[in-house]
């Protein structure tokens, strides 16, 4: 019997592969971002010096959305990561969709972020 690879698994090759070409640094930090079910997270963070600058995330104490496993709260992560990034002052950043397809939830992250003011 032939079995199928766990989706996560197959995600984490595609990450690796994506990975080999993208390197934040603290000039440019990499975007990072990581979702479940329920939540979605993001961050900057520089490689050379292997330190996440800021973060931002639905489980955040100011996140103040009831459901956290949709668009709209895909959206408000990727304001709040862009208001934190620019408060650190970065304003360009590496976008690092961390092996997911550029859709849905993520896709509305990215572009929250670019409307936000971040430059990728």
């Amino acid at each position: 019997m032939i079995t199928k690879p766990d989706k996560n698994v197959v995600r984490k090759k595609r990450h690796l592969r994506v990975r080999k070409n993208l390197f934040g640094t603290a000039e440019r930090p990499r975007l990072n971002v990581y979702r479940s079910n329920k939540h979605i997270y993001a961050q900057l963070i520089d490689d050379i010096n292997n330190t996440t600058i800021v973060s931002a995330s639905t489980v955040d104490k100011d996140f103040n959305l009831d459901s956290t496993g949709n668009i709209e709260a895909a959206q408000k992560v990727g304001e709040l990561i862009a208001a934190r990034a620019k408060e650190k002052g970065h304003k360009s950043v590496v976008f690092d969709r961390g092996g997911y397809l550029y859709h849905g939830r993520v896709k509305a992250l990215a572009d929250a972020a670019r409307e936000a003011g971040l430059e990728f």
